[in-house]
């Protein structure tokens, strides 16, 4: 039986429309320096490592972070879509975009090393610094 499940979103002003299959409930943080650039603090995300399908594509806009990774977000009000890896089908979907309140598990917590002090969850997680990350999945820092 499979545990995966199909879930949709939108950006504010519902120009694009996102439909992801997640394989499971789990929410990472991620404290880079550039997701908390890009959203004002960490990326709270679903990874979603299969079908993920765009409506509105011609509102989305790709942004090139690093030669390995790259963000969209709508044209129209900016809201956050997606991080997805250029190499592969990797996606981490903010989890405030997926409707219906999803029962979330926060369970990893990476680049651990980048956290300001001025904030810390209260969650027991998995905690990666960005050295480990790269070594547990390959992808070369910038």
């Amino acid at each position: 039986m499979s545990t995966t499940q199909e879930c949709r979103g939108s950006c504010l002003c519902g120009a694009v429309n996102l439909t992801v299959t997640l394989a499971d409930h789990k929410v990472d943080a991620c404290h880079c320096n550039m997701c908390r650039k890009w959203g004002g603090g960490p990326f709270l995300s679903a990874q979603a490592n299969e079908q993920v399908r765009i409506d509105g594509e011609e509102s989305v806009t790709i942004y090139s972070s690093s030669d390995w990774a790259e963000r969209g977000f709508c044209r129209q009000c900016g809201t956050h879509l997606f991080f997805r890896l250029k190499q592969g089908d990797h996606y981490a979907i903010p989890a405030g975009l997926i409707d219906n309140g999803q029962l979330w598990v926060f369970e990893q917590q990476i680049f651990i090393d980048e956290k300001p002090d001025f904030y810390d969850f209260a969650n027991s997680t998995q905690n990666m610094t960005g050295q480990e990350v790269f070594e547990v999945f390959g992808t070369p820092p910038e």
